[in-house]
């Protein structure tokens, strides 16, 4: 029995505890004496100014360019967007953008930081560190790609992200899920048939352990997954609903978890003041998704009308991704996930179609996995949506409709700024381009010759002006 002069020590602490700053990096080097944190140093070194004139302006939003202006960046915000020839302090360094068009830094909405680069079987048995390794090498080439943000999908991209946010390696902002939840035989279950049944006291799979992937069965299992993911800092949490293309045991007509399962998982990312989102390609899937309340679909390809309807009806986001039997099919390992891959893809027109048709909240991603070539075709993959979209369209999906996807993780959003628009008190994540994107978008198919400036958190990335 406690002490009651424990007791009550011991509600005091609790009390100031309870109005504590999260536990972060910053909060940890500012408590040490005579250490800053690598944010606090970094503002203190770059917070001069910087002004971009001769520009035109796409700011995200618009349907046209704007003229006559100069942006205006302190720090890592944009401090002001004014008549060009504003002066400016002695000391702003003055970038002049040659009349390119200068817009926000591109957001892909789905992708996998951590498997986007090495093939399946090198991601399944390398040393986990080479994979890290890959993924800081494809975190740089994505940042200088003009892609400064990443709704990253599933993956172990914590330490990644952490990296990033202090300088210690260029890369992209990361939105992370953590590990995507998984029922048994599920999307997300990569385990040889050798490890199952798993018995109660086994221990987790290679691919649970390093973070990929959370199996769970029962609402109980997958309340325990996601507070998990979410414990270790996700911004939303990701939720396999249905077969998948690449995994080796389901049919891409499954329907995966049940209501009670994804309303688990609803629940933890809820108390959390965050969303699920879920893999789905069918009708029944997507259904079963929306009844257990999840406010977004990836994928989706082979929803019908009636459950396109049902998504405007909730306000549902649908995060689709260009998915043709083209050059940038990612490769299959075997004939199975190669047919099952024919399935879904025949259905991308007619997503995209119903999404519009039916005025739906439509994000944009790549889902680029397991290849490094494929990992190239990034901004190939943006411009592909010409085939649904007009030019203007795509860069505002790509940009602020993307960014309103990110913001949705309300207080569990790493980065609470705006982003994805280019005006006063926005992060200043920017591109400026030689030529003229919302009459050309294969421009932004070509970032090496055709991004000469790229700016993220008000750092310049690269600049060949």
């Amino acid at each position: 029995m406690p002490q009651p002069a424990f007791v009550r020590i011991n509600t005091v602490l609790t009390r100031e505890a309870a109005k504590a700053p999260p536990i972060t990096a910053a909060t940890v080097s500012a408590a040490l004496p005579g250490e800053r944190s690598p944010r606090e140093a970094t503002t203190a070194t770059s917070a001069h100014l910087k002004a971009f004139i001769n520009v035109r302006i796409f700011d995200g939003v618009s349907d046209g360019l704007r003229e006559g202006l100069q942006v205006i960046i302190e720090g890592n915000v944009i401090k002001a967007v004014e008549p060009a020839g504003t002066p400016s302090p002695q000391d702003t360094t003055v970038i002049d953008g040659a009349g390119g068009v200068l817009m926000p830094g591109l957001i892909d909405a789905h992708w996998h930081a951590v498997m986007a680069r090495p093939s399946m079987m090198t991601a399944m048995t390398a040393d986990f560190n080479y994979i890290q390794a890959l993924a800081i090498a494809e975190a740089q080439a994505t940042v200088l790609r003009g892609f400064t943000t990443v709704r990253d999908m599933g993956g172990p991209v914590f330490g990644l992200k952490r990296a990033i946010d202090e300088q210690i390696t260029p890369g992209p902002r990361i939105y992370p899920s953590g590990a995507f939840i998984s029922q048994t035989g599920g999307h997300g279950d990569f385990r040889l048939l050798h490890e199952v049944p798993r018995a109660p006291g086994d221990s987790l799979s290679y691919i649970e352990r390093i973070g990929i992937t959370a199996i769970a069965d029962g609402a109980d299992q997958v309340l325990l997954r996601a507070r998990e993911q979410l414990m270790r800092g996700a911004s939303q949490v990701k939720f396999m609903a249905g077969g998948g293309v690449v995994s080796m045991y389901d049919g891409i007509d499954v329907t995966e978890g049940s209501v009670p399962e994804i309303q688990a998982a609803v629940t933890a990312a809820e108390n959390w003041g965050t969303y699920v989102t879920v893999h789905a390609y069918t009708a029944r899937a997507v259904s079963m998704a929306i009844k257990g309340g999840v406010k977004c679909i990836e994928h989706g390809q082979l929803v019908n009308e009636d459950t396109v309807q049902l998504m405007a009806q909730q306000h549902i986001w649908w995060c689709l991704q260009p998915f043709l039997d083209d050059e940038d099919a990612v490769p299959m390992a075997t004939p199975a996930s190669r047919a099952k891959q024919l399935v879904m893809s025949a259905g991308t027109d007619t997503a995209y179609q119903l999404a519009k048709k039916y005025n739906i909240k439509t994000a944009w991603g790549t889902d680029t996995l397991f290849d490094a070539h494929l990992a190239t075709r990034q901004g190939a993959q943006l411009a592909k949506l010409v085939r649904w979209y007009t030019p203007v369209e795509i860069l505002k999906m790509a940009t602020s409709v993307n960014a309103e996807l990110c913001a949705l993780s309300g207080p569990r959003n790493p980065y609470p700024g705006k982003l994805g628009v280019i005006e006063a008190g926005a992060l200043a994540d920017m591109i400026v381009v030689d030529g003229d994107p919302p009459t050309d978008i294969e421009l932004i198919a070509r970032p090496e010759e055709a991004f000469r400036v790229i700016v993220k958190d008000g750092n310049v990335m690269k600049n060949t002006l």
